[in-house]
């Protein structure tokens, strides 16, 4: 047998041997449900989640549902790592990659709502130098950033951060731009951004197993990352935060910062309104667009404040998702039924799986995961 097909056997029998193993769950009995996201839809996740695992060569996920603004739903499938087949549990921790960009917007939007931060202001009045010599950094505010219209790369290829187009004219997806606005954060709090957060974000919502540094603890919980072809790759211990992309947490843990968006928590109810308000309609065809003009504008996909949204139906979507190569993420919220999905996969292939089991779980058609490829 060749090391191929030996390895793809491995992943068939890891993918079985979740699908026959007894769940990890926690429920419990929500009240006034909306029928099109019912109890009914638990079991046929049960169902269906080991079965695309396994369709999709994906080692483990962890997942949680939230209905009514709280969770009802907690469920870890599959292993940590495929060497050592340690399962996965509710406690398993997993890099969240661009998952951490709404976090860090909350916390961003805390300083609005404390009058330490204007949406508006140019954010090099913050600043004691300039970010970039490129005069039009004088444009870019913090809703820019937040809504991806400052013109940056999404990262940079060498120490040059350029500006490819006017800021606030178009959007085009940008972890630079985050970078610079934690620049800011920093400054105006005083603080390096993880404890900033953890003081702000993590524990008022009780996020006792969220960083965006690594810690110790995390050596004997966290999931391995597994490329395509199901191999286990390095691990990734960031131990400096990064607001784009460095956060590590649970779930269960996620699904807490969610509760708090959707039962509108911590924020002022204008602030909530501002970050769920469309700032630019998406380019269906291009998700990092810095240099060429949009073709065509979404009817139904638009960006906010640190979240995508998903109008259909008479339904508004909050949507984000995470990629950090062999680590996937997914989120999904409808702030009108109070409900929302968290997905976490430790492999390359998770945005794969995500996208039925979300669609499943939301009651909807995403047209985000075409927008993604």
């Amino acid at each position: 047998m060749t090391r191929s097909n030996s390895r793809t056997l491995n992943i068939l029998i890891l993918a079985m041997t979740a699908a026959a193993s007894p769940f990890i769950s926690l429920v419990s009995r929500a009240q006034n449900t909306p029928a099109h996201q019912s109890e009914a839809t638990i079991p046929q996740l049960e169902k269906d989640i080991p079965d695309q695992m396994k369709s999709h060569a994906v080692p483990g996920a962890s997942i949680a549902l939230i209905r009514n603004g709280k969770t009802t739903w907690l469920q870890a499938f599959g292993t940590k790592n495929i060497k050592t087949n340690d399962p996965l549990t509710t406690d398993t921790t997993f890099e969240a990659a661009s998952l951490s960009k709404p976090v860090f917007c909350y916390g961003v939007l805390k300083l609005v709502d404390q009058g330490k931060l204007q949406l508006d202001a140019p954010l090099t009045t913050y600043l004691p130098k300039p970010y970039t010599p490129d005069p039009r950094l004088d444009k870019i505010t913090a809703r820019l950033v937040l809504s991806h219209r400052t013109g940056f790369p999404n990262w940079r290829n060498d120490d040059a951060l350029p500006i490819y187009f006017t800021p606030g004219t178009r959007f085009s997806y940008s972890g630079e731009g985050y970078i610079y606005l934690q620049k800011v954060v920093e400054q105006i709090t005083g603080k390096p951004l993880n404890d900033y957060m953890t003081e702000a974000v993590f524990t008022p919502l009780k996020m006792t197993s969220t960083s965006y540094v690594w810690r110790p603890s995390f050596d004997a919980v966290t999931a391995t990352g597994h490329d395509e072809n199901g191999a286990p790759t390095d691990k990734w211990k960031p131990n400096e935060a990064g607001a784009a992309s460095t956060l590590n947490t649970t779930a269960k843990d996620y699904a807490l910062f969610v509760e708090a968006i959707l039962n509108k928590k911590g924020l002022k109810p204008s602030t909530f309104r501002e970050m769920e308000t469309p700032q630019i309609a998406l380019d269906p065809t291009c998700r990092i667009c810095i240099k060429q003009e949009p073709k065509q504008l979404s009817q139904n996909l638009f960006w906010g404040l640190g979240w995508g949204i998903q109008r259909e139906d008479g339904n508004e979507y909050l949507w984000h998702w995470g990629d950090n190569g062999s680590f996937k993420a997914f989120v999904m919220l409808n702030p009108k039924a109070k409900s929302a999905i968290v997905l976490f996969a430790n492999s390359s292939n998770g945005l794969a799986l995500a996208e039925p089991i979300v669609n499943e779980a939301m009651a909807t058609n995403s047209p985000a995961f075409a927008w993604l490829k």
